[in-house]
């Protein structure tokens, strides 16, 4: 039994990582931590978690503590990631790892060097769909892959307002906007389908200089993009083609991904409106014909909801079979950090209008 504290736990895990974890037979959810005493104390009442904390450090250094979560804001990963390393602790980082590359190197080469093991939530990698779909392009179903499209909504990032209690967000330093985290996870799982990019060209217009705080008239300046676009090269030489269109809505209006091939044309779409491509499951058309993803790819108990917790659960099913097997869980800290090397090459290419090697 692999005993879990989480670090953030009255945010976003709460409706993922919670009922991920307590929905494996091989963990326990044994402490919590927020920003104070109170929240996390209301926290772990409802989960029926032992200890509450209000510091990350207490947290990761107790006893019953062997692996630790962080789902806190960018801004605080590199903290809470090297307290948990410290204490000779397991850890579990959402994405992004970190504000940029440099924060990332330096805790992959960290994390290396610690003898524990680490992982970054990059779910979409573990999307049954994106497998099987993987597995689709790997036996020739479409032919030789030529081209790959995906042209998807990344609300509530990218509009002309933004939620107030994101508008934090506005700062690139914050690292947390529609390049980091929505082309972040939709370039991840892109890749999980169609492999890796090679070089890529890219746009990342900024339309709208002030953004309007929720429903307030107050505005923030925003200094980050509204709209993502990147063309490329893949591994094998098929091109890529990603548009990513900010908004206002807080229910986004899905994706398409359409893979075309020598022989056929693969198309995914969300079989719930509305649904990231890293968080949905997905239907999957090849020559128009529906196919269902076999059951052997579901790898988490039925029990778990899906969405985030079913992709997330599959995560840390496999961090826990690295922890038995003693070795690296994919994806680790450096494949968080190979990602965010994409995303600056991305930035650079943007910045310069002239094409880069992803190296």
């Amino acid at each position: 039994m692999i005993r879990v504290g989480v670090v953030g736990a009255s945010g976003w895990a709460d409706g993922s990582h919670l009922p991920a974890l307590t929905g494996l037979p091989e963990y326990e959810v044994t402490a919590v931590a927020t920003t104070n005493q109170a929240s996390a104390d209301r926290v772990a009442a409802a989960h029926g978690i032992r200890h509450a904390f209000a510091d990350a450090a207490t947290l990761a250094a107790h006893p019953d503590v062997d692996l630790v979560v962080v789902s806190v804001r960018v801004t605080g990963h590199a903290a809470v990631i090297r307290a948990a390393l410290d204490a000779g602790k397991h850890v579990v980082s959402e994405w992004p790892l970190a504000v940029d590359e440099q924060e990332a190197r330096e805790l992959a080469e960290t994390a290396s060097a610690s003898g524990v093991q680490h992982a970054v939530v990059l779910q979409g990698r573990h999307s049954p769909s994106a497998a099987f779909v993987a597995d689709l392009l790997a036996e020739g179903r479409i032919g030789t892959l030529q081209s790959a499209v995906v042209v998807a909504a990344g609300d509530p990032f990218g509009g002309s307002s933004i939620p107030a209690e994101l508008a934090w967000s506005l700062d690139p330093a914050a690292g947390n906007s529609i390049l980091t985290i929505m082309a972040g996870h939709f370039l991840a799982t892109l890749e999980r389908v169609a492999g890796r990019f090679t070089e890529v060209s890219a746009r990342l217009p900024r339309m709208h200089e002030r953004v309007r705080v929720g429903d307030t008239e107050r505005t923030e300046v925003n200094a980050t993009p509204d709209q993502v676009l990147v063309h490329g090269l893949l591994e094998g030489g098929a091109t890529a083609s990603v548009t990513i269109h900010g908004g206002n809505g807080r229910t986004p209006d899905g994706f398409l991904l359409k893979l075309a091939g020598s022989t056929g044309t693969l198309t995914a779409t969300p079989t719930e409106p509305g649904s990231f491509i890293h968080w949905s499951d997905w239907e999957i058309r090849v020559d128009g014909e529906l196919l269902s993803v076999p059951e052997s790819y579901r790898t988490v108990p039925a029990g778990i909801p899906a969405g985030p917790p079913a992709n997330i659960a599959a995560l840390y099913r496999e961090v826990a079979a690295a922890i038995t097997e003693r070795r690296r869980p994919d994806p680790d800290f450096a494949a968080g950090l190979r990602h965010h090397r994409l995303l600056a090459v991305i930035e650079r290419a943007a910045a310069t209008t002239t094409p880069q090697e992803v190296h």
